[in-house]
């Protein structure tokens, strides 16, 4: 455990989580996403959400139900294995599921599964065609590089036909465009990223995808944006709310997604995390990233130009990152009724 958090404090974490779910549901929220991390005790505690996304499906009627992601190189999770998962959260939800997928991206986590950084690409793209083969086929076999699954029948299979719709992860631009030919639907990221370059792999994605050759089904052609967020009556008081959290959350992502680099060599996938290398924390500070519409933090009127912002360079959902470490639990809830009351109308 963390230091000075005690079992009890998470258990009230996890309870104050079910509270904002159910509580943003009744306000108009369309979706729920959860992320998959593993060994991140000061960060995210979020290890095994099919656990969680199953208890979001028995207590919601209409939210979709995300999987944001669920790791896919092995051993995280074995593709026959996430399949059947997700069928069953998908049978549960009466077809809610949305199954975003990913490869992960810290040195706690891929080392602590003993994972070839190098080899996440493939073995990500390898599991997902196993648990579309699952899904789909009556029998499941497969041969591959990193899978070989001898001839079974695979039960459940998801309520959704032929299966629910495909995420995909992106936090560089080379990732925008595989998303794009592989038919997925788009994951992507404010993290000190301007809105002028989120636009810009937006449509990288979106022009890619017109041939996509897709590893599903069919295409999945949707944006989702993940973006801190937070609504306050005022703009001086959404600030004193977020400002500690929000700049909390940019400095642990950085360090976490740099701590891959020293034992990276060429080819390894992960290069474009260069850029987060010798940040200046003196000029990037909370008036930049807001200056560069990196964050959706104000009034409800802001929130409503942010988001109507975001809209119009092609984001179709946004993902609000709500729950800050160390914000109370009743300014959280705030946030949603605001948003409920007047951001999210003002879209309908």
């Amino acid at each position: 455990m963390p230091f000075g958090i005690s079992r009890e404090d998470e258990s009230r974490s996890f309870l104050e989580m079910q509270e904002q779910i159910k509580f943003a549901e009744s306000m108009g929220f369309k979706s729920i996403f959860s992320v998959e991390h593993h060994f991140l005790e000061s960060f995210s505690h979020a290890s095994a959400p099919e656990v969680l996304l199953t208890w979001a499906a028995a207590n919601t009627t209409t939210m979709r139900i995300g999987h944001g992601v669920r790791l896919l190189p092995y051993p995280y999770n074995h593709p026959i294995r996430a399949a059947e998962q997700a069928a069953t959260l998908d049978l549960l939800s009466q077809g809610r599921l949305e199954f975003g997928t990913g490869r992960s991206a810290t040195l706690a986590e891929l080392g602590g599964f003993n994972i070839d950084p190098k080899e996440t690409r493939g073995m990500w793209e390898e599991s997902l065609e196993l648990i579309l083969k699952a899904w789909t086929e009556p029998v499941v076999e497969h041969s591959g590089k990193y899978f070989n699954q001898p001839p079974r029948t695979m039960v459940p299979k998801p309520l959704q036909t032929p299966h629910p719709p495909l995420w995909m992860s992106c936090t560089s631009a080379e990732s925008h465009e595989i998303a794009g030919r592989l038919g997925l639907g788009l994951l992507s990221f404010t993290l000190a990223l301007s809105i002028e370059e989120l636009a810009r792999r937006i449509q990288l994605y979106r022009d890619t995808i017109k041939t996509a050759t897709p590893i599903g089904k069919y295409v999945n052609n949707q944006t989702a944006v993940f973006a801190m967020t937070h609504c306050a009556p005022t703009m001086e008081l959404a600030r004193e709310r977020a400002e500690t959290g929000v700049m909390r959350y940019q400095h642990d992502q950085i360090e976490l997604l740099t701590s891959l680099l020293p034992i990276m060599g060429d080819g390894s996938s992960y290069e474009h995390y260069q850029r987060f290398v010798g940040v200046d924390y003196d000029k990037f500070t909370y008036d930049y990233l807001d200056s560069k519409d990196m964050i959706v933090v104000g009034d409800p009127e802001r929130c409503i130009k942010m988001a109507k912002h975001y809209e119009a360079i092609g984001v179709d959902r946004l993902l609000c990152f709500m729950q800050y470490k160390d914000m109370p639990h009743e300014h959280t809830m705030d946030s949603i009724r605001l948003f409920g009351e007047e951001v999210i109308p003002a879209f309908s």
